[in-house]
């Protein structure tokens, strides 16, 4: 069975379009500060259009509880992905406030704390790399041999393109590839570049 994949930073009708035509298990909404972020009603509008199947994720760093859940419950995403220093009690708060799944991604420096973030009472890790000063999105990748035997499916997040996910995958065990700059060019999703990278993660294991 093929590892899933997610292409993060959506913030065009046309970057929907493309994730129709190729149709990624999933896709992200940046609501946190960066060149893709997405306000709430843009990202509505684009759900709206996103294709039956496709499971959006907005990704938060550390937003009140009440904010993601808000927007979740309104049915503009499917999943809350936290990427700042989101702790147990905001996991916790943020369960009773909405029952979507929670992806808590971790900036890895270890094995011990890849092992912590997995007590978490999240439905998945992303691990992704470390850069000082930053909540992610480098575009750099890290360490594999870091990450532990893990019993929660996690998404791999760091450095990935067509040419290396394959290999990735497979040496990480990861449940999915997560992907943003890489399949862009000049700032914006490329169509040639996602397709290859959706065939790359499809092709993983055949």
């Amino acid at each position: 069975m093929s590892s899933k994949v997610k292409i993060c930073g959506l913030r065009r009708l046309r970057d929907i379009e493309m994730a129709n035509l190729y149709e990624p298990d999933y896709v992200g909404f940046v609501f946190a500060a960066s060149s893709r972020q997405v306000t709430e009603e843009d990202a509505e509008s684009l759900k709206a259009e996103l294709a039956d199947g496709i499971l959006a994720a907005g990704v938060f760093v550390n937003a009140p509880a009440v904010q993601a859940a808000r927007i979740a419950e309104k049915g503009i995403i499917d999943m809350i992905q936290l990427h700042g220093d989101e702790d147990e009690a905001y996991i916790c708060s943020l369960k009773r406030l909405t029952g979507r799944p929670v992806i808590k991604a971790v900036r890895v420096q270890s094995r011990e704390q890849i092992l912590q973030a997995e007590k978490l009472p999240c439905d998945y890790l992303l691990l992704d790399t470390y850069t000082k000063g930053q909540y992610g999105g480098s575009g750099k990748s890290f360490d594999l041999s870091l990450i532990p035997g893990l019993s929660k499916p996690f998404f791999l997040a760091g450095g990935l393109n067509a040419e290396n996910v394959r290999q990735a995958l497979e040496i990480s065990g990861a449940f999915a590839a997560d992907v943003s700059s890489a399949v862009e060019t000049d700032g914006y999703k490329d169509t040639d570049k996602v397709k290859a990278f959706i065939q790359a993660v499809r092709e993983e294991k055949r």
